[in-house]
């Protein structure tokens, strides 16, 4: 694209410089040895048009005077009006080949008595306009080009302010309900649980209350930051908790509810975006376990081999007839999605003893 529009230019000159140059081989004779020479420097001055538009118009002005070529003279004054907003100097250069042109060289005599002289000054004149109003109008053109695309990107970023705007006022509502609502319930249940726990007698109910109370505490705490971070939408990027890695793994199975044990093969240094994927499997797997499958044993395995990392979390049977829960079923789709972008898989189903297995295979290095 860049070398497309380096050659443009580049043609349009070189066409320039050989429609001069026809110019001169029609209107100079080869044995008029100056006026062929200040043509032939006319012609070639354009190859400076660009960067030098008036010093190219000077160097014209001598062809003018001298000769009938003056096609090299009208495409520099062109290229000066289309690039300057001095209206006075190209008023003075309109002029000045006006008087160059109107010239017989040596003679530089003029009779405005005779009306001949008159017509010919008004046809001269504008000769010498038309290149320059042509020059302005391609300037107003490029100009209101230029204007156009800066309100066009000045109405995009309001767009996209007002875009924002409404996704804060929605972040800031949403807020507001995880707060008034979510907040509330969670609270009530680690109630309940703290005075479950302290009235029973019955050591597995007590452990179990206990069980509930520390994660609904542990939600409430997510729950906030969770909210203060929606509240914020207008600030600088906030993280929604310290992120998780394979250290917190032992934590999570400790708290998830149910018995299972933790088998983990695997490098420290494996990158931290491998490291959540991994947790945030188990983690839906334990949780998935405990909602559909109580009184279920599970099992976790994490191990490296050949550059891939695979977790497989396996519970048995359950001994108790699940609960009704509410479930969107995105748990796995979102899983599944984590490893796509990973360059893994994720895939899941039941085993041959009625219990259930998810398995998570992710290549050991980041490939984002």
């Amino acid at each position: 694209m860049n070398l497309r529009r380096l050659r443009a230019p580049l043609a349009l000159d070189a066409a320039l410089v050989v429609a001069s140059l026809l110019d001169v081989w029609v209107k100079v004779h080869i044995d008029e040895t100056l006026r062929l020479s200040c043509a032939l420097v006319a012609a070639f001055s354009l190859f400076l048009r660009r960067r030098r538009p008036l010093l190219t118009f000077l160097l014209t002005l001598p062809a003018v005077l001298v000769s009938d070529a003056v096609f090299a003279a009208l495409a520099a004054l062109y290229t000066l009006a289309s690039f300057t907003r001095h209206r006075t100097m190209l008023a003075f250069c309109v002029t000045a080949f006006t008087i160059c042109d109107m010239t017989r060289w040596p003679s530089l005599s003029y009779d405005f008595g005779k009306t001949a002289t008159l017509i010919t000054l008004g046809y001269t004149a504008a000769t010498a306009a038309a290149p320059v109003f042509l020059g302005q109008l391609v300037q107003a053109r490029r100009d209101l080009s230029r204007q156009l695309a800066e309100i066009s990107e000045a109405r995009d970023h309001k767009r996209l302010l007002t875009a924002q705007s409404v996704l804060a006022r929605e972040r800031a509502q949403l807020a507001r309900e995880m707060h008034d609502v979510v907040s509330h319930q969670v609270s009530l249940i680690a109630v309940r649980a703290g005075a479950l726990q302290v009235g029973t007698r019955d050591a597995e109910v007590k452990e179990a209350a206990a069980t509930i109370r520390r994660l609904s505490v542990q939600t409430l705490d997510e729950l906030r930051h969770m909210v203060s971070v929606l509240r914020a939408s207008g600030g600088r990027p906030t993280e929604l908790t310290p992120q998780p890695s394979l250290a917190d793994l032992g934590r999570l199975v400790d708290n998830s509810g149910i018995e299972t044990e933790l088998l983990a093969d695997v490098p420290e240094d494996l990158p931290p975006t491998v490291q959540r994927a991994i947790y945030r499997t188990v983690q839906e797997a334990l949780t998935n376990a405990r909602k559909h499958a109580p009184g279920t044993t599970a099992t976790v395995r994490i191990r490296h081999h050949d550059g891939a990392v695979r977790a497989t979390v396996t519970n048995t049977a359950p001994t108790r007839p699940p609960l009704p829960l509410p479930s969107a079923h995105h748990g796995l789709v979102g899983l599944r999605q984590r490893a796509a972008l990973l360059g893994g898989t994720v895939t899941a189903g039941p085993t041959a003893d009625g219990g259930y297995e998810l398995r998570l295979e992710l290549p050991a290095e980041d490939r984002r």
